[in-house]
Formats: structure tokens, sequence, C-alpha cells
């Protein structure tokens, strides 16, 4: 539903200094409270995400179609608008009809999980009446791996922490922490849903771009010889394999040892410096070529969409067609994974309702 703690720098995509002040208009403790004049209580759980208590998405839709009911919304459902005209008042042409409006706000989401409505068609919409839109992409998306196939698929199931690093032109571009996820067809987790939103821009934007995956959770080099070294002094029959699965999953160690074609039983005091040193910088920076992500049907949100500089951020409203407002994933704003999506739609919403009723 929402995170316990929100700020500009959990969001990607628009102007900082702006989202953060669209999210000072209903900072999660407010949502919480709002949710429980619902009679949805929210319990935090791990990393500050908040969840209703009955860990059911029905409830909470129903305590909004009920609040929607009580405020004497009408709701018209199975109809699909087809166009906008602007004007006084918008005409809506849809399947059932025209409808008019002196004031429309768009929150038709972006692209991801088009199965639920958001087929871009809101966006193409927005571009019908005046805004320009940031060229989209998936974000939070799980990644395809093109090679290395023997090692993703040899791993299948298997989640542990890691460090994920996007390269980009040959410099660091982004560097993660977070639980992985190796799956059939290349990698998933929070860590890699979180890193796919910067490798699938890098793309668009055609730059060099490559990811390294740190398997013993953001340990450097040198303290990974280390802990080699303390051993070797102290057990010095202890197996390449055995002091592997002290660091990772004895799965993955034992992975990345085929791939290199390395004998996992040999003693840690025996195996020459240069195969250690080799091994020690695979762990720590293992490359994964990527071909694509999942694509939308999988991504839980958009990066991308209508410029925040094309909207007022005290009222919503688009500084391109009067009495339009703009909400949500329509924007060119994503979070990262957590909340932050769902918080990003009840501010800019919540915002978009106060400038309609003063206005």
């Amino acid at each position: 539903m929402t995170n316990v703690e929100v700020s500009e720098r959990d969001f990607n995509g628009g102007n900082s200094s702006v989202v953060r002040g669209i999210l000072k208009a209903f900072p999660p403790s407010d949502v919480v409270r709002w949710f429980a004049s619902l009679g949805v209580a929210l319990h935090e759980e791990a990393h500050g995400k908040l969840f209703p208590d009955s860990n059911r998405s029905r409830d909470v839709l129903n305590a909004l179609l009920d609040e929607c009911q009580a405020c004497g919304v009408r709701l018209e459902t199975g109809t699909r608008v087809e166009a906008i005209t602007a004007g006084e008042p918008f005409a809506l042409t849809t399947t059932r009809g025209q409808f008019r409006g002196r004031s429309i706000v768009m929150a038709t989401g972006g692209l991801s999980l088009p199965k639920t409505g958001s087929d871009g068609r809101g966006l193409s919409i927005a571009k019908t009446l005046g805004h320009g839109i940031v060229p989209t992409t998936p974000a939070l998306v799980p990644l395809v791996a093109d090679e290395d196939q023997a090692l993703h698929q040899s791993l299948t199931g298997v989640s542990h922490e890691a460090e994920i690093t996007l390269w980009r032109n040959g410099s660091v571009a982004h560097r993660l922490r977070g639980s992985l996820l190796w799956t059939h067809f290349g990698v998933s987790g929070p860590v890699v849903l979180d890193i796919s939103r910067h490798w699938l821009r890098a793309q668009l934007e055609q730059a060099e771009a490559r990811l390294t995956i740190n398997v013993v959770g953001g340990k450097s080099f040198q303290s990974v010889e280390e802990v080699w070294t303390s051993l070797t002094a102290s057990r010095a029959r202890t197996s390449v394999q055995g002091m592997l699965a002290d660091l990772m999953p004895a799965a993955v160690g034992a992975a990345i040892l085929d791939r290199l074609g390395l004998d996992g039983t040999t003693a840690i005091a025996n195996l020459p410096r240069a195969e250690r040193r080799r091994l020690i910088h695979a762990v720590v920076e293992w490359p994964i070529a990527v071909r694509d992500s999942r694509g939308y049907n999988y991504a839980e949100a958009t990066a991308g969409g209508v410029s925040l500089d094309e909207i007022d951020p005290a009222t919503m409203q688009s500084r391109r067609c009067r009495g339009l407002y703009l909400v949500g994933e329509m924007l060119d704003v994503d979070g990262r994974i957590g909340g932050f999506n769902f918080q990003w739609a009840w501010c800019t919403a919540r915002v978009a309702a106060r400038a309609l009723a003063k206005d």
C-alpha cells in the first residue's frame, strides 16, 4: 500500500525537487490514517512495506468502492474512452456514447500489466491534448539472460543477497544491494527489479551497458581474499567449495566453479594464486549478459510518460490543456520496489483532488 519512509530519493524520472513537494501533500502516516478510516488497517513488514492486516487486496478495493458510493461517485464500468476533445466542457467519446465534463483527471497508468487496462491508450490521448511523452520502458521487471545459460538454469529457484552493478560506458552508473532470484530465463528478485529500469533506459539511449553480480553480497575483492588467507592459516585442508559455501549458497559456488573449470574438492591451501584470484574476481563481479526484459506483461511499473515540466505540481493540472489533470503512473516518475509507486499514486491523486475541491 505504501512504505513507512518515503522520499524523493526513492523515485526516478522527474525532477526530484518537484517529486519532493508532491510527496509532502500526503505523507505515509496520513495514508495509514485515511485507510484506517475506511476500515483498512495496515501493518509493517520487512523493509518498511505496509500491507493491509487482512493481506487481501480485495478488502482494499471494496473499501475504496464503498467510499466512492458514500461520496456519490457514479461509476461507468465496461466503458472505454476512445478520445477526448478539449473545450468547455471537455467531450469524452466512449464505447457507450459521449460524456461531458468541465474537468478531467486521467489516471490510466502507463503500459505495465496491460491486462488491467494500462495499455498506453491514456498516454496516446494525452499526446493528442498537447503533451509530449518521455519515451517509455518497463520498470521493476525481471531480466532475460542471453548467455551463461548453464549458470542461471542450474540455479533456478535459488535466492540470496547480492549486489548488482550497472556499468554504463565503462563506468559504474548504479550499484544496488538486495535479494536476487535466479530463474530459468535469467534473473529476478527485488535487486534485479530495481536495476532493470536503469538498464532499459541505457538501452533506450543506446549507451554501452553491462551488468555484473557480486554473489557475496557486496564484499570487496580484498575482503574475500583476507577471508581466504585467514582460513588457509587456520584450516588449510578446507576445500574450495566448502570455503565458498560459507560466503554464498552452496549451489551458487558449485555453479561458478563449474563454469570456471575449477575442482571444488581442491584444498584452499593448494589452489594456485592465479586461480584463487580468478575465482575471487568471478564471485565479486560475475558478468551476466542481459538480452532483454520480460516486458510490460511482467513489469510492475512504467518508466517514462508525461513530463513533470508539463503539469503544475501544486494542482497536477496540465500546463498544456486547462482543466486536464494527470496523476500516478501517467507521469514520468517511477519508484523503486516496496510500495513507492502506490504512494506516488495516492499523493498525486490527493493533490489533484484538493485542487478540484477548491475550484
